[in-house]
């Protein structure tokens, strides 16, 4: 599997849990915050590997 698969297996992930955060708890909450901070981060990493000319960091 490559890097940007991976990465995508990620996203997903972080994306069921930042909808089960926000389903439970408000929008202000530390961990729904730190969540979305995490699935912003795998975002940006994401765009930065597709925008490589090797699909890689």
């Amino acid at each position: 599997m490559c890097d940007l698969e991976s990465l995508l297996i990620k996203i997903e992930k972080l994306r069921a849990e930042l909808n089960a955060l926000s389903k439970s708890k408000e929008l202000s909450d530390p961990e729904v915050i730190a969540a979305s901070q995490r699935l912003d981060d795998a975002l940006n990493e994401y765009e930065t590997m597709k925008q490589s000319p090797t699909g890689r960091s």
